[in-house]
């Protein structure tokens, strides 16, 4: 089933906390978008390429190259025409990403009520400011606002690890040798969910 997604933007400080975030200079705002054009591949293009080589584990080994990035999101553009998932974006105050995420609808019949939230992906230079934890709460939100009332997802990063636990995310366990490092070698990943039913109501996305 197509979901239908209007774009939002939600203003966030680039603070996490809450004080630092009435003062900031810097907010970025998170959109939820229906295309990707060449700016946004672009963008997230430099997005993707910049956590591969700072040594994130999302399905690309070394050298991670240009072409490799782009022919990434232009295949998620299909799958956005498509109806099977939703990217989101982090801007900041020059109009530049500096984060992404995506929530995948496309699953089994028998699962009309399930998300996967994938690729969970902020810019180094944009590290410690909230970014990551206005991106979660922003795809929360797309997915209550779609229907979904369950996410999954796995991840390899500690720091991501304890985001989500922080934002309410249930660690299930630990899949070992899931996936190869850069250098070729093994690492492990570990999987968390969310049941939104509990979540306060939210403005729809």
């Amino acid at each position: 089933m197509r979901q239908r997604i209007s774009s939002t933007i939600v203003v966030i400080a680039s603070s996490p906390s809450r004080a630092a975030q009435m003062n900031s200079p810097n907010p970025v705002q998170v959109r939820c978008l229906e295309t990707l054009g060449d700016r946004e591949i672009q963008g997230l293009s430099d997005v993707l390429t910049d956590c591969v080589e700072g040594g994130a584990s999302v399905s690309f080994m070394s050298p991670m190259t240009r072409a490799k990035a782009e022919a990434f999101w232009r295949s998620a553009s299909a799958s956005m025409a498509r109806g099977e998932r939703v990217v989101l974006v982090a801007e900041d105050a020059a109009g530049a990403i500096v984060g992404t995420v995506q929530v995948i609808w496309a699953q089994p019949e028998n699962q009309p009520h399930r998300g996967e939230l994938a690729k969970m992906l902020v810019h180094r230079r944009a590290r410690r400011h909230g970014v990551g934890a206005a991106l979660l709460a922003a795809a929360e939100q797309c997915a209550l606002s779609a229907g979904r009332t369950l996410l999954v997802l796995d991840t390899a990063s500690d720091d991501a690890e304890r985001l989500y636990a922080r934002q309410g995310w249930q660690r299930v366990g630990v899949i070992p040798d899931y996936a190869l490092l850069l250098d070729g070698g093994f690492c492990a990943t570990t999987l968390f969910f969310k049941d939104l039913r509990g979540a306060p109501p939210r403005a729809p996305c």
